[in-house]
């Protein structure tokens, strides 16, 4: 037994190098050649199909447990997909493969290909519904801030925490109909909002960065495959964070019942929403304060891409440079 699970780990270190990198690469490249068509679907179906197939060149027995929607709504990365050669270890994916469809049909600033790998039982088994979510960077006692407290009563905790005032405070909030109650209240008390128009997951992470990104609370709802993704990243990187999903409708609760999850107003730790060995790997597809975008040459493409370890709480970056093969794939 023993001897397996050395193997196993051994084996989770290496594709989760180089070749989880290809995956989001892969993903990356095939949406950003859509970059700035005003074609959404278009995009993001191109990321999805690069990212399976990469997907299922790995030598493991994968299952997606966070994904874009669930089995009726292939070919999209559903929920329960089974992905690799199915010769190797058994683990649980998180996929989000063009996060950002609007700000990559728009050639905006922040998309990227992200996703997540750990031990199999590891990270959250959830329908793709929304969650509330709450999280700041790391050297904060546990349990500054909470999602069961009201916006004004989380900014003058952190604040004081941090020995600043509130009005020093800048909160992170996707700029949403659903959130004018939030930014009302963070306002209220005097913290700065900063809006952005998608892309959560890097949202998140920016606070772990509060001393280059300036953002020290990360507070709304948002999509939960890309909640569990964050926190699997803030694992990595140092941080707090809670989930709760909105399971609002009985057909939600119904599927969520039978994903296992019997508390449908539970709040998750961090460590609930993505446990054991996490590995997230992320490329940038448009520039953006995280990552460079990809860059399209005569002969080379070039991406920039992120891989966090939870365990060592390693952060690689990888500077790639693609030499474009026939049809112009990746080789």
């Amino acid at each position: 037994m023993t001897d397996l699970v050395i193997s196993e780990e051994k084996i989770i270190e290496r594709i989760l190098t180089l070749e989880l990198v290809r995956v989001t690469e892969r993903a990356a490249v095939a949406s950003a050649r859509l970059r700035g068509r005003g074609d959404e679907k278009a995009a993001d179906q191109a990321a999805v199909d690069a990212m399976r197939r990469e997907l299922n060149r790995l030598p493991i027995e994968g299952t997606v447990v966070i994904g874009e929607g669930e089995r009726d709504e292939a070919p999209m990365l559903f929920i329960g997909e089974k992905v690799g050669t199915g010769r190797g270890p058994r683990v649980d994916i998180a996929v989000d493969p063009l996060e950002g469809t609007t700000l990559c049909a728009k050639d905006m600033p922040g998309s990227i290909a992200v996703m997540a790998m750990a031990r199999g039982g590891s990270l959250l088994n959830a329908p793709d519904v929304y969650m509330d979510k709450i999280a700041i960077g790391p050297g904060y006692p546990p349990g500054i801030v909470d999602l069961d407290m009201t916006p004004e009563e989380n900014i003058h905790a952190l604040a004081k925490a941090k020995g600043v005032k509130p009005g020093d405070i800048t909160v992170l909030v996707l700029d949403r109909p659903r959130h004018a109650d939030l930014i009302n209240g963070c306002r209220k008390v005097g913290a700065s909002v900063r809006l952005i128009t998608d892309g959560d997951v890097a949202g998140v992470i920016y606070t772990a960065q509060a001393s280059q990104t300036g953002v020290d609370l990360y507070m709304g709802t948002g999509g939960a495959p890309e909640g569990v993704l964050a926190a699997g990243a803030l694992r990595c990187v140092g941080g707090q964070m809670q989930g709760r999903l909105i399971l609002d409708t009985e057909a939600k609760r119904e599927r969520s019942l039978k994903m296992g999850i019997k508390d449908p107003l539970k709040k998750y730790s961090m460590n609930e929403l993505a446990s054991g060995d996490v590995i997230v790997c992320a490329t940038g597809v448009t520039d953006g304060a995280l990552l460079k975008g990809v860059r399209f040459g005569a002969e080379v493409i070039e991406t920039e891409s992120v891989i966090y370890r939870s365990v060592t709480g390693t952060v690689r970056r990888i500077q790639g440079e693609h030499r474009e093969m026939s049809k112009f794939q990746l080789d």
